[in-house]
This record gives C-alpha cells, structure tokens and sequence, in this order.
C-alpha cells in the first residue's frame, strides 16, 4: 500500500481536520480521521498527516505541507553552511496549493545580507505569524525595495497539467525553478551566496522532477523544511507570495460578486456550489483546481438547492 506522510501547519492542520471530519474512533495521538476515495487520511496532533491507499500522493497534493522525508535521505539537503542566515541568499517559496479556490503563486526573492537587519525593521518575518493586512502592508514596500521573481499559475493551466498525469509535487518543483532562473538572470552579474527552497519534496526528488527542463538551477541550492525561519530571503518570498495570491484572490470573488472563500473547507463547498448555480459547472476550471475533493461535495450541495 502507498503512503505519504506530510508535515503542515496547526492552521492547515484545522483546516483538514474541517474538511475531512472526525470518525468515532481515532488512532492514538490522532485529530481527525477520514476515508475518501481511494485514501485514508489521519492526523495527529504533531502536524504529520499520513495518507494511505492508491490515491495517497494524489490526495496528499491538495494540501500546503512538507513532504516528510526517511532522515537517512533527509540530511544532505538540510545541512546548510555555518553563518547561513547572514549570507546574501535568494530564497523561494509558494502559496495556494492547498487551496481550492485561486493560483498557484510562486517567488524568489533576494536578500543581500547588507539588507538582512534593515528588512526585519520593515517587518519581515514568518508569515505564518503575519495576518493578511500586514501581509499586504509588508508586501507593498517589498516590492520597491529587494529583486523578486514572481509566477502564478492560475487554475485553467493548472487542471490542464493536473489532467495531463502531472503532479503538484512536480508543478511547484518547475515553477521553483522558473522563478530562480528569471531571478538569477534579473540580478546578473551578481550572484548569491546560496539559494534556499522551502522544501515540499527530498532534493533528489525535486531534481527528478525536473528532468525534462532545458534550464535547471542546480548551483549552491539548499532545501530546508520552515525555511522562513532559516533566512530572511525565504520570509520575503512567501510575504510576496501570498500578497499576490490575495489580489489573485480579490480578482476572482469580483468576478463571482461574492467573496471567494480561501483554504479547502466547507465553507468553499457552499461557494463552489453557488457559483454552478448562478453559472453552470464549466466555471469551476476558471476558478478552482477541480480534482480536489471539493467538486464532489459542492455537486451534492447544488443538488439540493
């Protein structure tokens, strides 16, 4: 049987455990668990998710989280230089993969470490303990003040690739990828000192990945798990990141004239639900990424509407 074990956040965490609900009896240290087609979920209070059965690594693609590698296979690719969080780095990272509604959007971003002490005054840090309105304040000065790469994939693209076989797992790697080859040639002739990938994939597997890429940034690139909390570079990227997702986001609730839900709970199953009455079913492909499970759930809600 195949597994796939993911570390998320609490607030993901939450997030699945609304989505998936709770069945009467948990395994120990376990939140929620769930069965849905071709998969069981668990998750424990550590923030590991473990999915099991043919459909794991799909079911497991729908959800922002880092995929735990053995530590045998783990340590090259998270052992970092002495001095690491003092060095002029670029760092990546990605926002709305498990999202239902909403792009893909991925950065680079580079951070000279003569800048390092000056972008912590201006409120670079974590995301994760940033609110979206600070977000958006943090994310308007960044982007006059550091170099930064920025693709976003949005959802008729990306259930094409989906459809075609490709997974989320190689998508993020081939826009990592893009981002880190358009920054590297925008800052030219300088060059970082490193590259940091928040790592959602074990190194070889992320290069694997990209075997069908003619350009591949290879050089002095490091994975690490957090690692907003490794380097600055990396913070600024999912800050950017996510403030692009958000106006992304606002682009799409004008369009439906209502507000469009984020994450991949129930409350998006409404949403999903209502936009196929007021349009017809097609919608979906403009507006979400259609093999979560939520298509499912929102057909069953407009049945009985």
């Amino acid at each position: 049987m195949s597994h796939t074990v993911l570390i998320v956040t609490n607030e993901i965490l939450k997030k699945m455990k609304n989505h998936y609900g709770v069945l009467a009896k948990l395994p120990a240290g376990a939140i929620f668990s769930a069965k849905v087609d071709g998969c069981s979920v668990t998750g424990y209070r550590s923030g590991k998710v473990l999915f099991q059965g043919k459909n794991a690594a799909q079911e497991s693609s729908k959800w922002d989280g880092k995929t735990a590698e053995p530590k045998k296979k783990s340590v090259s690719s998270t052992v970092l230089p002495d001095g690491f969080a003092s060095m002029s780095i670029i760092g990546s990272d990605e926002v709305g993969t498990g999202d239902y509604f909403g792009p893909i959007t991925v950065v680079a971003a580079y951070v000279e470490k003569s800048r390092i002490a000056e972008l912590k005054e201006l409120g670079v840090r974590d995301s994760k303990d940033m609110k979206d309105p600070e977000i958006v304040s943090v994310a308007k000065k960044l982007l006059k003040d550091i170099p930064y790469s920025l693709l976003i994939l949005r959802n008729e693209k990306y259930n094409d690739l989906q459809e075609s076989g490709m997974s989320q797992g190689k998508i993020k790697a081939i826009l990592h990828n893009q981002a880190l080859g358009k920054l590297h040639e925008k800052i030219a002739p300088v060059q970082p000192d490193a590259v940091l990938i928040d790592q959602f994939a074990e190194k070889t597997v992320y290069y694997r990945y990209l075997n069908e890429q003619k350009n591949i940034v290879r050089e002095n690139v490091f994975f690490s798990t957090r690692g907003e909390s490794v380097h600055l570079a990396v913070a600024a990227a999912s800050i950017l990141a996510r403030y692009a997702f958000l106006k992304e986001m606002d682009k799409l609730s004008e369009e439906a004239g209502f507000t469009i839900p984020k994450g991949a709970g129930t409350i998006v199953d409404k949403a999903a639900a209502q936009l196929m009455k007021t349009y017809d079913e097609s919608v979906l492909r403009h507006f979400t990424k259609l093999h979560f499970a939520n298509t499912g759930k929102a057909k069953n809600i407009l049945r009985g509407m």
